[in-house]
């Protein structure tokens, strides 16, 4: 019996190719198998038929959408997850489901080895054998399109001498990853970081110049997970959906970012995430509200460290995990209301409230009825600052 490789297949150029590279170099049968996490636009049985014709003999697809909505999106919310403090880990997010499920099916076919289509130039061939490695250690990785260094100009030149059925071409050469928790593009003219982008790169949001009238909503949040639009309940994967098209429609959620890649180098991307960056907005106002200051202080901290550690690839690693469920604990109270306004590219918190808040109004206020007690701050500065006092002493600082 042939031994058989299991690819991680998206449609894409580099995906397409490795197909019938896999099989010209190796001789392995090669099985195609693709995840629906919310790629608007494209249809699985179609990117299914495309493997079929790029010569794969078999093709498996999966409906994943719930599951990376749930099980992903869900906690990358709760840790308000922003890589660089802008980038919404897109793909990064999507890599340890689709390894996953990948591992998983090379289990049940008998297959001994998984392939993807990643460069060596990219995170995803970290993430991609990162998560097998951590979920399926027997499995050998491959990746043909990084091991033989086969250039996108190269690939698309193999792609159009065999008539593989794929969208890109040398006139069209970006690369574009997506899901529903956004899209990203990037090579092509993108690569010089002095190019602007040019408004047919964008699927996702529409033009945020063009005049429109605000759209304002309101998202209710329990235990940090949204559950409902203007009082409407709805699933994680509902609402990220409905807020595409809400704030996509304002051009919210447009990013252009010179980014540091784990491999070591700087890489330009152009990112659309509308529900994304929306939730997150949401989603950290709320927490503004509800939680004690060092608590608050200290997850700040705890969010860079857990989105670094998915962008680097390790969803399954010891310290993401336990990152987890010091978040999971701080979203007991981050039960509320936002209200936003979704305009210009723009989504603005314009109210919050929670039973659970900590704002009190009577100590907040500077009008009368105020019940702070001004006069323990005299005594408080003064222990506050009497380390600073006794060393200023000691060092006699020159003014």
């Amino acid at each position: 019996m042939t031994e058989r490789i299991v690819l991680a297949y998206s449609g894409g150029l580099d995906t397409s190719v490795a197909i019938p590279w896999i099989k010209e170099r190796t001789g392995r049968d090669v099985i195609a198998f693709a995840v629906d996490v919310g790629q608007a636009g494209e249809d699985l049985e179609q990117i299914r038929q495309r493997a079929l014709d790029c010569g794969a003999v078999e093709a498996v697809v999966l409906d994943a959408r719930d599951e990376y909505a749930d099980d992903y999106l869900i906690p990358a919310l709760k840790a308000n997850a922003l890589y660089q403090r802008r980038y919404p880990l897109v793909s990064a997010l999507s890599r340890p489901l689709i390894a996953r499920h990948l591992a998983r099916v090379a289990r049940e076919l008998g297959a001994n080895s998984i392939a993807h289509g990643c460069t060596g130039m990219g995170n995803d061939q970290v993430r991609f054998e990162a998560a097998v490695a951590a979920v399926a250690p027997e499995l050998e990785s491959i990746a043909p399109i990084r091991d033989l260094s086969l250039t996108r100009d190269v690939a698309i030149e193999y792609a159009e001498a065999n008539k593989l059925p794929i969208r890109q071409s040398k006139s069209s050469p970006y690369s574009v990853d997506q899901n529903m928790w956004g899209r990203a593009v990037e090579t092509g003219f993108l690569e010089d970081p002095w190019n602007a982008p040019i408004e047919d790169l964008y699927e996702y949001t529409q033009d945020p110049t063009i005049q429109r009238d605000p759209t304002e909503i309101t998202i209710a949040f329990e235990a940090g997970v949204p559950v409902a639009i203007d009082g409407e309940r709805m699933s994680m994967r509902q609402i990220v959906e409905k807020l595409n098209d809400l704030a996509g429609k304002h051009g919210v959620g447009r990013l252009d970012m010179v980014e540091d890649r784990l491999v070591g180098i700087k890489s330009r991307e152009i990112y659309e995430a509308p529900a994304a960056i929306a939730l997150i907005e949401a989603h950290t106002q709320l927490e503004d509200l509800v939680l004690e200051r060092d608590v608050h202080r200290y997850k700040r901290e705890v969010e860079v460290e857990w989105s670094n550690l998915v962008y680097d690839g390790l969803w399954f690693g010891g310290l993401k995990v336990a990152l987890d469920s010091f978040i999971d604990h701080t979203q007991e109270k981050v039960t509320g209301e936002v209200r936003m306004t979704l305009h210009q590219g723009r989504a603005v918190v314009t109210g919050r409230r929670s039973d659970q808040s900590l704002y009190d109004y009577s100590l907040a206020t500077y009008d009368t009825g105020n019940t702070f007690n001004q006069d323990a701050a005299r005594g408080f500065i003064e222990l506050h600052s009497l380390p600073s006092k006794i060393a200023a002493r000691r060092d006699k600082p020159q003014l």
